[in-house]
């Protein structure tokens, strides 16, 4: 349906004042003519239908979308996002329910225009769930007169919003935070701007001398805790080669039968050869 609205709409396409202009020109519809478009739509999917009644509707998507201005975000493409919540709504809208297409398609305009704002306000997203997306709409429209919350505001905002007030706080901190830059200031910039995460994150795996450092130590560390485990009494380095350098570990209970003692027994001879080891590998 939405393709060939777009294609049927035929609006100023570049210029959002003459957009504008355009959609407020579409009359508006009343309950009657509303409710009849509507049931042509779901009985017959009638397309001219659903472009009467997206059309009437556009010049509220601009109303709504102008609230969300303050994100830093271009209002042609709040415009858009939101026209694309009218027309999921217009889709699922059912006039037998008793409300006006008006009042039922600001959820799914808010909807997605609240789903473009969190992708493409910062780089790295601020909110994920439910109780993050609900706080950070509220606490950034309260934080304009607000300013930075004291503990009793960020109480009083967490019970009228049903989240823990260390949500509250964390989504604070978040609201103040800037994106870093990747490939910023370098390691070597005399301006004292703190190194950017390009020199310290870069990729090593595939570097020779890091292959061969990490291939000594591995090899070091192993002989280190074979001739740690050649200190051992023969009985506790069966059982802790047993349980922890075999592929499949050998239980309590099996070692405490072959050995003819109990397991807590075998328990206690394996915690005293950690310790023991572990000594050997920390000098």
């Amino acid at each position: 349906m939405s393709n060939a609205l777009e294609l049927s709409l035929s609006l100023p396409i570049g210029n959002l004042d003459a957009y504008q202009q355009a959609v407020s020109r579409f009359p508006l519809l009343s309950e009657s003519e509303e409710s009849a478009l509507a049931k042509r739509l779901r009985r017959n999917n009638d397309l001219e239908a659903a472009r009467q009644l997206v059309t009437s509707h556009l010049r509220f998507v601009v109303r709504v979308a102008r609230g969300y201005r303050g994100y830093g975000l271009a209002d042609a493409d709040l415009i858009q996002e939101g026209s694309v919540g009218l027309m999921k709504a217009v889709k699922r809208f059912d006039p037998d329910f008793g409300v006006r297409l008006v009042s039922f398609a600001v959820h799914w305009i808010r909807a997605e225009i609240h789903e473009f704002v969190l992708r493409n306000w910062r780089i790295v997203k601020v909110a994920t769930t439910k109780a993050q997306r609900k706080l950070f709409f509220n606490l950034r429209r309260r934080k304009k007169r607000l300013g930075w919350l004291n503990r009793e505001e960020v109480e009083g905002v967490a019970s009228d919003l049903g989240v823990k007030p260390e949500t509250v706080l964390e989504m604070e901190k978040r609201l103040y935070a800037h994106d870093a830059a990747f490939d910023g200031h370098s390691a070597d910039d005399d301006s004292g701007a703190p190194a950017a995460p390009s020199a310290y994150l870069g990729d090593l795996s595939f570097d020779p001398a890091s292959q061969h450092e990490d291939a000594d130590w591995a090899l070091r560390s192993q002989q280190r805790l074979h001739a740690a485990l050649e200190t051992l009494d023969e009985r506790s380095r069966d059982i802790l080669s047993r349980r922890w350098l075999g592929e499949n570990k050998t239980t309590l209970g099996e070692l405490a039968t072959e050995y003819g003692i109990s397991a807590e027994r075998i328990r206690q001879i394996e915690k005293k050869a950690l310790g023991n080891l572990r000594g050997l590998l920390e000098n």
